[in-house]
């Protein structure tokens, strides 16, 4: 399998700088999706596009048991040398990269699964609503076990290693109102202050309290209220809220904290508050025969002293859907380290591209050791 992976390795890394010089952002990853079809049909690799989305799925093989490797497509829109631009500084070009260079060395090996073998190039991860959109379209409908991947930044895991898992929490944001009335500076009595409301809505935010066995929290992230005149008290503002919980129980249990809170400031100021609920994503439920495997692929191709413990994060990841909608569904996603530096997001986001090799050699593995363990019976090669 090494000698495969060098023998494609001009052509993945050619990939890699492809998908890396010609960033799009979410659900506008046209060409994007593009590129990835014309590799797939152009390999013999039966494809579906979506009408009304970006987005697609090679499948390979036949038969009832079915396993689907899943890469997120999309780029960041942030300001990058002073100019605001579409970027992939989340490594999404990294994992196109690997999914695409584990379908090639699986047909260079001659591979032919016990079963059916997905590759899930899922749009819109960065607006946390993609893996939505693939549930909706029945891509998930009969995998039995989902494999992801993220690179993870070096204070994570080391170049070298990877995690059989990634434990991310859940997260949500809330766009709010508070609709008062304005007042006049001399004139407190005859409005209310949206600022004063505010304060008060952080001040009652920070006194929410749950089980402190799991993380969790929630924050102001932003507030506008007022104009040009100063002598206005401004009865109306809008506001934004980041909430964070590890698992997907106390999420709703914060959440449903938060509206209480709102509900009862409208009631004692005399104003409306309203929340409209935006991005969530869903915590993490690792399956532990997924996480076996990944485990059994990481050792095998890096090392026993190279696979480190499951990642637990509060970043968040819109894969988890997959499983909260799909409860049946055996998954995890392998946490790559690579030298991945500064940081997740950051505009200059640099990573070791040699460790894609590597990381292709693990889910290949991966792949192969979940038709030896639960698909059907035949040859896995020609």
């Amino acid at each position: 399998m090494t000698q495969t992976i060098e023998k494609l390795r001009p052509r993945i890394l050619d990939i890699f700088d492809h998908l890396h010089a010609n960033p799009e952002t979410s659900w506008n990853e046209v060409n994007t999706t593009a590129f990835i079809s014309n590799i797939l049909t152009g390999n013999q690799c039966t494809v579906k596009t979506f009408e009304d989305c970006t987005g697609v799925v090679g499948e390979i093989g036949d038969g009832d048991f079915t396993v689907g490797l899943r890469s997120d497509i999309d780029a960041l829109w942030q300001e990058v040398q002073g100019t605001f631009q579409a970027n992939h500084s989340c490594g999404h070009d990294g994992h196109m990269t690997l999914a695409l260079g584990v379908f090639l060395v699986l047909k260079e090996m001659g591979f032919r699964p016990r079963g059916k073998l997905k590759f899930i190039f899922q749009p819109a991860e960065e607006k946390g609503t993609g893996a939505l959109k693939m549930i909706e379209e029945k891509v998930l409908d009969n995998v039995d076990f989902l494999y992801g991947v993220h690179l993870r930044p070096v204070e994570e895991v080391k170049d070298g290693q990877a995690a059989p898992a990634i434990v991310h929490g859940a997260a949500q944001f809330i766009k709010g109102e508070i609709a008062g009335t304005d007042a006049h500076g001399a004139r407190p009595h005859q409005g209310q202050n949206a600022i004063e409301i505010g304060a008060a809505f952080i001040t009652l935010l920070n006194g929410i309290h749950l089980n402190p066995s799991i993380p969790y929290s929630v924050k102001m992230t932003q507030f506008f209220a007022g104009g040009e005149s100063s002598n206005i008290i401004p009865g109306r503002a809008t506001f934004s809220l980041d909430l964070r919980a590890q698992d997907n129980a106390v999420m709703k249990e914060l959440t449903k904290k938060v509206e209480k809170v709102a509900e009862s400031l409208a009631i004692v100021h005399g104003v409306e508050v309203k929340l409209e609920p935006g991005t969530c994503v869903a915590a993490a439920t690792v399956n532990d025969q997924a996480q076996e495997i990944m485990s059994e692929a990481i050792a095998d191709t890096l090392g026993e002293e190279n696979l480190v413990a499951p990642v637990i994060t509060t970043g968040g990841e819109d894969f988890h859907f997959y499983t909260l909608k799909r409860p049946e569904l055996k998954a995890t996603m392998l946490g790559l380290g690579c030298g991945l530096a500064p940081g997740l997001h950051h505009p200059n986001m640099t990573f070791n591209k040699e460790a894609l090799l590597s990381g292709i050699e693990i889910l290949v593995k991966a792949i192969i050791l979940t038709f030896e363990k639960y698909g059907g019976e035949g040859p896995l090669h020609d």
